[in-house]
């Protein structure tokens, strides 16, 4: 059973910098395609940002491009979401999962894990 431990996050200024992680334990990751949610309070979770399997290339919601950044270390089976220039529009719970495309949107892998706990960011204005 895949455990997906999403940590990192906390109270930030807006203009102000996190850097999430997202820990797998019992499965290893490194050839799946993986990213990152968020869901802020009455609203549906909404695709953030994926990586493809050995890190060489990435995508991002149109709003995010410019600030977010994800990476991956396979070798510690973790995943990494930078972001700059927080807003207080960013404040969400975050998650990160397997994804999969179809055509231009992105969801959750239907079997790899379930999501975690997730991890909350909140920016003050």
């Amino acid at each position: 059973q895949v455990q997906l431990v999403e940590s990192g996050g906390g109270l930030e200024q807006a203009g102000g910098s996190l850097r999430l992680s997202c820990a797998a334990s019992g499965r290893t990751f490194s050839g799946r395609t993986m990213g990152w949610f968020r869901q802020a309070p009455g609203k549906e979770r909404e695709f953030v940002a994926a990586i493809n399997w050995n890190g060489a290339h990435s995508y991002y919601k149109d709003s995010m491009k410019d600030r977010f950044t994800i990476s991956r270390d396979n070798a510690k089976n973790t995943v990494y979401l930078q972001m700059n220039s927080l807003k207080p529009e960013d404040t969400a719970v975050y998650y990160c999962n397997a994804v999969i495309q179809d055509g231009g949107s992105w969801s959750r892998s239907p079997n790899f894990a379930a999501w975690g706990q997730g991890t909350q960011v909140t920016v003050s204005s």
